[in-house]
């Protein structure tokens, strides 16, 4: 049966976002990888581009591991032993001896009870969160929370919630001074890192807040912290936004296996009786077959790769490189949100002149992702920029000296 009339409703909201500019438009189809070489990091050949060489500056593969040869060996050795696919979920079938390794070394890596592997970081996110929000909880989130956290609090049926001011601490202490006595759960909910910016939540403190207002909630004040831009990639050992800010351990941690560990896919981590729940009730574990044993394998050899001597090699050069992009853009005289980690945000504060450099970089063999007007509101425009550990010195200094070009 046609659905013509359907169809038109459906071209006209794309053509509706076109229009505002929201549009995600073409993806940019990767067609080969040239791995690093001399004084060069790994280059991307991109279909309809030819043989031109491509630089990533917005990947999420903070530490370059999705390219490490041990990685890799890995996944290929437990894909020809166990097969492509896990063939079943979970409790059924699906489950292999490289889930539970790497679930232990998880829990073991972030000095947890317990772990669960999810097939995807936005998966465990919304089904963390869902069936831990009962009808007498309230839930309270920052500002400038992920999407992720967004549609999971719309997804949760509370008593309420309440959304404090992007890493306002005091106004976290308010909202649940204002739930006291109204709700037996509190679950507090942030980013680690946040993703858009590159700035880090003070968990530290938020975890304070959360202990002095326990008391109030007869099921206790929870928090919850999806750290997924963090873990690996940020503090000394890659421990993520706890170990940067000296905080008390948070009680649910998120983290994504897809980003500085290099392979796919989510877990949480945290006490025995949360994840034995976890595991009965996430609906997208239960119903959703897991990564493949091949990429369990696979992250399961990062997470040992980040936890040893290669880990700190990789995150003292991670540091040293955001730190020299930072120091050549403060010289160029581009705004930035200063800080540790390789998140770089480049504020632009302008439309047309974001999408403007984006292109210029594009034309120039360099990959950034722009944020523009409607997205960010205006004065916000920027272009997100991501140091890989698997850049060089070289690389970062010619993305500077074509950066310096263009404004100058």
């Amino acid at each position: 049966m046609p659905i013509d009339r359907l169809s038109n409703v459906l071209r006209g909201h794309v053509d509706d976002l076109i229009a505002a500019g929201t549009s995600k438009g073409a993806e940019t189809v990767v067609v080969g990888v040239r791995p690093a070489e001399g004084d060069r990091g790994p280059r991307f050949l991109l279909a309809g581009e030819g043989d031109r060489e491509f630089m990533r500056m917005n990947s999420n593969s903070y530490l370059g591991l999705g390219l490490h040869p041990d990685v890799i060996r890995a996944e290929e050795e437990a894909t020809r032993a166990y097969g492509a696919g896990p063939g079943a979920v979970r409790f059924i079938s699906g489950t292999y001896a490289a889930h539970i390794d790497l679930e232990a070394e998880l829990a073991a890596f972030h000095g947890r009870e317990a772990a669960m592997v999810f097939s995807s970081a936005y998966g465990t996110v919304l089904s963390t969160i869902v069936p831990m929000v009962s009808s007498d909880t309230v839930l309270i989130s920052d500002e400038l929370n992920h999407n992720c956290i967004i549609n999971a609090m719309r997804l949760a049926r509370p008593v309420g919630k309440a959304v404090y001011g992007h890493n306002d601490v005091a106004g976290l202490d308010r909202a649940l001074g204002e739930w006291k006595g109204k709700a037996r759960r509190a679950l507090v909910v942030t980013d680690g890192i946040f993703s858009m910016r590159g700035d880090h939540a003070p968990l530290d403190e938020i975890m304070e807040v959360c202990i002095r207002n326990d008391e109030a909630f007869e099921e206790n004040v929870v928090c919850v912290v999806d750290d997924s831009h963090g873990v690996g990639a940020f503090g000394a050992t890659g421990r993520g936004t706890e170990e940067y800010t000296s905080s008390r351990p948070v009680d649910v941690l998120i983290g994504t296996l897809g980003k500085a560990f290099g392979v796919n896919g989510g877990y949480v981590v945290g006490g025995s009786d949360t994840i034995r729940f976890l595991r009965e009730s996430s609906q997208m574990y239960i119903y959703s077959n897991p990564i493949t044993a091949g990429e369990a394998a696979a992250a399961l050899a990062s997470v040992g790769l980040v936890a040893g001597p290669e880990g700190q090699r990789l995150l003292h050069r991670l540091k040293a490189l955001t730190a020299r992009f930072e120091r050549g853009l403060e010289r160029v005289g581009i705004e930035t949100i200063p800080g540790e980690h390789p998140v770089v945000p480049l504020m632009i504060r302008d439309t047309a002149r974001t999408r403007n450099l984006v292109d210029f970089l594009y034309e120039n063999g360099v990959l950034v992702t722009g944020l523009t007007y409607p997205v960010v509101p205006r004065g916000d425009e920027e272009i997100r920029t991501q140091i890989n550990a698997d850049h060089t010195e070289s690389d970062i200094d010619r993305v500077l000296s074509l950066l310096a070009e263009h404004t100058g």
